[in-house]
């Protein structure tokens, strides 16, 4: 897979590119990173890629001029565009396995006020990581490159993905390691039981408990299985938090 930023600012990508499984996954040619600076595709003489905006207002914008034309070097006939742009759609983790599948993915990362609209017509889509606004897309763009480059085959364990949040629509259990007691706050026994369905059923209980505190939102449109239903029949038994729009479920 490669995945091409387009950008005012390639420095800010050598921690980025050299540093942990982002650097081995690049090391072992899982992935190609290639960072193009949009100022090298400018025509004007004093090497400007930003003006004011027509109509009046605060603020720089980019040019279509250098963007489109940096745009046309690098995309291929399988590329697939992205924009960061606070307007955009929220990157989530079915975004990222939808770009791990990709041969080739260009993010144009934007700055000072914004872009030319007409940047706009030329991309795939627009994508956001949040409703917030930050001073550019490069911040961004790295929050997407790694989270593709980790789910790409042989960068990590799949098993290390598999049960992540969001991966099945929940949240993550808790973890636990050494030492089993921490000045009285212990392990809970079943994990380690060595009882490995125990175990299993303890982690799909303790998902469905911090998705319910924490996001009860993911759970509005799940089709959940006879056994999700029976430990919520138990969450709601017990009194803790529960959602009044799933109390149907639980009839």
């Amino acid at each position: 897979m490669k995945i091409t930023i387009l950008t005012l600012f390639p420095e800010m990508y050598d921690g980025f590119i050299n540093t942990s499984i982002i650097a081995r996954a690049v090391k072992q040619g899982k992935v190609e990173i290639e960072c193009v600076n949009i100022r090298d595709f400018t025509l004007d003489k004093h090497n400007h890629v930003d003006d004011t905006p027509f109509g009046g207002g605060r603020g720089m914008v980019m040019m279509c001029q250098p963007v489109l034309d940096a745009l046309a070097h690098v995309r291929k006939a399988n590329s697939h565009v992205i924009l960061m742009a606070p307007s955009g759609k929220t990157f989530n983790q079915a975004c990222a396995r939808n770009y791990a599948q990709k041969e080739h993915i260009i993010i144009i990362c934007g700055h000072y006020e914004g872009l030319d609209a007409r940047i706009y017509d030329e991309v795939d889509e627009l994508v956001s990581i949040g409703d917030y606004v930050l001073t550019g897309g490069e911040l961004a763009s790295m929050v997407i490159s790694d989270a593709v480059i980790r789910l790409l085959d042989g960068v990590i364990e799949e098993e290390s993905h598999l049960d992540e949040s969001f991966e099945n629509g929940l949240l993550e259990y808790p973890h636990y390691t050494k030492p089993a007691d921490y000045k009285g706050k212990k392990v809970p026994e079943v994990l380690l039981s060595g009882h490995h369905e125990n175990i299993r059923k303890f982690r799909l209980k303790e998902s469905l408990r911090n998705t319910l505190k924490i996001r009860p939102d993911l759970l509005e449109n799940r089709e959940f299985t006879k056994e999700e239903i029976k430990f919520l029949r138990e969450f709601a038994e017990n009194g803790e938090f529960f959602p009044s729009n799933l109390v149907k479920i639980i009839k």
